[in-house]
Order: C-alpha cells, then structure tokens, then sequence
C-alpha cells in the first residue's frame, strides 16, 4: 500500500477567507506560513488539518513526527506569553490535533472517519453503544451478516447457558472447550476480513488518483460491508473472552 508524506497544511482559498488575522497572508491550517501566528481553528477535516489527501495509506511515523513538531509548537509554556486569543485558538488547535492524530494513528478509524466524512454511516457496534443498550433495553443498530445469523445465534445461546453455570459454580468442560474452538474460527475470519479491508484500501488510493466517483463509490460500499462484518465479529470474540475469563 503505497504511504503519503505529511506535508504542511494550507488552506484552500475558500477557507483561508480573509488569510492570517495578523498580516493578512495565506494562513496554514494551524499557523501562518508568513508571520508564524497560530491561527483560528476552521473547520477542516483531519486530513486536510495533517496536509494530506483523503488516503488510506500513510506513514504513521511521519504522522506521529508532524504531530509532535505541532505540539511543541502548540505547548502552553510557549502559548502563555501570547494573547488571551491566541492562547485559546492554541488550546482549540492543541484539542483538534489530538483528536486528529488519535484517529489518523489507527487503519480501522482512519477508515470509519474517511467513510464517515465521505457521507457513509456505520452501524454503531461499539462496547459503550452495547453497554447502553443492555442498560436502557433499546435494540442496539446493527444488522448480522446473513452468513453469521445462524452461527452467532448458537454461539449467543452457548455463552449465556455458561454464564448461568458460572454464577452457580458448575462449569461444563466440553462446553467451555467448544466455545473456545469457536472463538478460533470466529478469530481467523476477523483476520481474513482485515485482509481484504488492506486490499480495498490500497484500491480507494488509486481512485483518488485516478478513478471515478462510481468506482469509488464501489469501493466505499464494500469497505462499509466489510468494517460492519469485521466490527460484529470483533464484539462477538470480546463477548466471548468476556464470558471465559468472567
């Protein structure tokens, strides 16, 4: 997959608007590149706050280098001999950099964010979103892979039947040891779907480049498909760590 360099931030005209509050220049997504001011923060995506095109390949050691250059340069004891404005535009930058680096650092959330600016919803398959739902007894949004209904159906029914055996102290071995052969398949199929996620972010860059807006818009679809399968698998072999190491 080929990697994008980070590159320094400027700002289209469009949102540059009326350029550096301070001398008027073109600004850069967090300083001017003329006077050096910090700058507003504007509302731009997180590639476009890191100076990179909407890829999927990067170099996360180049990204983690630019992110910490901007948070020296963002850091407090620098930002407190400036004005009340710009030490509050700085701690806004500081929050937006963070936000951006902790996101851009991860392939899978750097894929849900680029669908997601894309104008492409996820289903919520998140701890916290499953969590909320057992505790209000709202249906959690999310839909089983056709192909894992009946599969994730037994093995739903093989975890709660341990849990009662676990708080009554009668634990089946068989049942433990099936449920963990189990985990194994589930285990394998989440690493070949990551796999395939790879191939189709390595076709996303090259649409960028040089592709249609239909053939991207394949691309999209089947990351999204993917992500969703790979997301449900991922929660089902957490239930089930959950349930074995309880």
């Amino acid at each position: 997959m080929a990697e994008n360099a980070i590159r320094p931030s400027t700002l289209a005209p469009s949102d540059a608007i009326s350029g550096c509050w301070s001398c008027g220049e073109m600004r850069a997504a967090q300083f001017c590149s003329a006077c050096g001011k910090v700058q507003p923060p504007r509302p731009v995506d997180y590639f476009t706050f890191f100076g990179l095109p909407r890829k999927l390949g990067l170099d996360v050691a180049l990204l983690e280098q630019e992110f910490y250059q901007l948070s020296r340069r963002l850091h407090p004891d620098l930002s407190a001999r400036l004005e009340k404005r710009e030490q509050e535009w700085s701690l806004e930058q500081t929050s937006l950099l963070n936000d951006a680096y902790r996101t851009l650092k991860d392939p899978m959330r750097r894929t849900e964010y680029l669908l997601r600016i894309e104008g492409v919803e996820l289903e919520e398959q998140s701890k916290a979103a499953t969590e909320q739902a057992r505790a209000t007894g709202q249906v959690k949004k999310q839909v089983v892979p056709p192909d894992l209904l009946e599969e994730a159906f037994d093995l739903n029914m093989q975890l709660e039947e341990l849990r009662m055996q676990k708080k009554t102290g009668e634990d089946d071995p068989a049942l433990i040891e099936e449920i963990g052969r189990q985990k194994l398949e589930l285990e394998e199929k989440h690493e070949a779907l990551v796999e395939r996620l790879k191939k189709e972010w390595e076709q996303w860059d090259r649409s960028v480049d040089t592709g249609t807006e239909a053939e991207r818009r394949q691309i999209r679809d089947r990351m999204v498909d993917l992500l969703n399968r790979r997301n449900y698998l991922r929660n089902l072999i957490r239930d089930v760590n959950e349930v074995l190491e309880s």
